[in-house]
């Protein structure tokens, strides 16, 4: 009653005084309240996000994830080794994010278990594009050349998947790609995927749109120096010609020494042809790669879809080594060569070996310059 005759009376007197004690008293209480609410608000916000970060939700936390087909997406990053300066960190924003391409996965060919592993610094992917052959060929010169190109990503070392370790699986292999962002080609070289009889199908089973390049080589020269690099390592090697002949008085030639079966280069052709169109297929010469790299260099950028950036500005030829060096980068005290154990001088070998052996390769040789179209002039 006494509440309600405050709120009734005018307020006067001593009760006049009771009701602006309640009144300080309601308003305060009220404000309390409201203080109590807003602590609590602010606490559920607080406690979302931290439960939200810990799940990885939070764009800021470079967490790596596993995308599946819907929803993939990565930010404009840069590859490992490689920083972009701050100038160009600036030109992107938040607005600027960029969607994972989804053609190679809703590819018809395309594993089931294809999926891209992505992050803040790109994604990694399948290579676009493998070197598959030939050993001692110029496979490590072509791939340290294309690595010059801003849009090329290449594994260092040669994985050896559809040779060696094809049981570890697809994801293992794709995880050993370096990470690229949009509009880069993933690259790998195993020069022993040409001369594998289950390469062609494995390789196929991954992507029947992978462009593969042969470096090929006189079969001979070929030869002597793979023999010369297997010496280096075991000197108590028998000679060339007791390896390459089966009977030296007869003159056989022993196909089954790995050293001379590489360069019957028709036969492991065949095998890749079963699978891949010979327009997905480049053959670039080894000889050629030495005398012009600008030229095949300029070849093999166009078979890739890439903008010719690597040309003759980039080499010198070096005369103590006897093929192309990169000249030293802006920055870099010195030019960039191949190591030691490229340009090793060849033993001495008869030279009636050698003419047998190239008789030997020569019906070999002129189908294999029928199949690609492209005559060597190994002969």
């Amino acid at each position: 009653m006494w509440h309600v005759s405050c709120v009734v009376s005018s307020c006067s007197g001593v009760r006049l005084m009771g009701c602006s004690k309640w009144r300080a008293a309601f308003n305060f209480g009220h404000l309390r309240v409201q203080s109590k609410l807003s602590v609590f608000l602010a606490m559920i916000i607080l406690f979302t996000y931290l439960f939200y970060c810990l799940n990885g939700y939070c764009d800021s936390l470079p967490r790596p994830v596993y995308d599946q087909q819907s929803n993939i997406q990565h930010r404009i990053t840069v590859d490992d080794g490689h920083e972009l300066s701050a100038q160009q960190l600036g030109a992107y924003n938040a607005s600027q994010v960029v969607r994972e391409q989804l053609s190679d996965l809703s590819n018809r060919d395309a594993p089931p278990n294809n999926i891209s592993i992505a992050n803040n610094f790109g994604s990694k992917k399948f290579p676009q594009a493998i070197i598959i052959g030939v050993k001692k060929g110029g496979t490590r010169a072509l791939l340290e050349f294309l690595r010059i190109h801003p849009d090329v990503r290449a594994v260092g070392s040669e994985p050896h998947f559809f040779d060696r370790f094809y049981d570890k699986g697809l994801d293992w292999y794709r995880n050993l790609m370096p990470r690229t962002l949009e509009g880069q080609i993933t690259m790998e070289k195993t020069p022993s995927y040409f001369i594998t009889k289950e390469a062609p199908r494995r390789v196929f089973s991954m992507s029947r749109h992978t462009k593969l390049i042969v470096v090929v080589r006189d079969p001979v020269t070929r030869a002597v120096s793979d023999y010369t690099q297997t010496l280096s390592k075991s000197p108590g090697l028998p000679s060339f010609q007791n390896l390459a002949f089966r009977n030296a008085t007869t003159g056989l030639i022993d196909t089954s020494w790995s050293a001379v079966r590489i360069g019957i280069y028709a036969k492991h052709l065949e095998n890749w042809l079963r699978y891949f169109p010979l327009s997905r297929l480049l053959f670039v010469s080894g000889e050629r790669l030495v005398t012009d790299p600008a030229g095949e260099m300029g070849r093999v950028q166009d078979f890739l879809g890439l903008k010719r950036v690597v040309t003759d500005k980039h080499f010198y030829f070096n005369q103590t080594k006897g093929f192309p060096c990169l000249k030293k980068p802006e920055g870099s005290s010195r030019p960039r060569c191949l190591g030691k154990s490229k340009g090793r001088p060849h033993p001495q070998i008869p030279s009636d070996v050698l003419h047998r052996l190239r008789h030997f390769y020569r019906p070999f040789n002129l189908k294999f310059y029928q199949m690609t179209g492209h005559n060597f002039g190994w002969d």
